[in-house]
């Protein structure tokens, strides 16, 4: 994927390397929930194999597949933003292998870091305007009587 929302497009190598020095390890096997929407943001996760489908509630229906995220993309941005709760739901579509960050941790290093919290701030603007763009045109396609009209 040559997304402007992946890490190795959204960031400079200095920024990813500062970035994934706080990175660990984790994997997650297909039918996991990663997160809820309304629970506590308190970490994300950069994919580095499988996929992960994002899901948003939809009261009286099943909940509605938003987008699917693969290699080098953010899962979760709602833990850069207060009040740190998820906006939406995460499950791992296939097995999936990713780095997984603690949100706290990032945030002291961008507040204590300018360059690098400017850097991060404009890649998770990036990753929200993407996201608000897929709901909207997924939520058109599946209930407005005429779709989302192609654009």
């Amino acid at each position: 994927m040559t997304s402007t929302t992946t890490l190795s497009a959204a960031l400079s190598a200095d920024h990813r390397a500062r970035l994934m020095s706080l990175a660990h390890e984790v994997s997650f096997d297909v039918g996991t929930r990663l997160f809820e929407e309304g629970q506590r943001a308190d970490r994300f996760w950069i994919i580095r194999t499988g996929t992960v489908a994002l899901d948003l509630h939809v009261p009286g229906r099943r909940a509605a597949a938003i987008e699917s995220l693969g290699r080098g993309e953010l899962v979760g941005w709602s833990w850069h933003h207060p009040p740190h709760v998820w906006h939406l739901g995460a499950e791992a579509a296939s097995p999936v292998r990713a780095y997984e960050f603690d949100a706290e941790t990032v945030r002291t290093l961008c507040a204590q870091d300018p360059e690098f919290g400017r850097a991060v701030a404009c890649w998770v603007g990036q990753v929200v305007a993407h996201r608000l763009h897929s709901a909207r045109v997924r939520l058109l396609d599946l209930y407005a009587p005429y779709g989302s009209g192609g654009r």
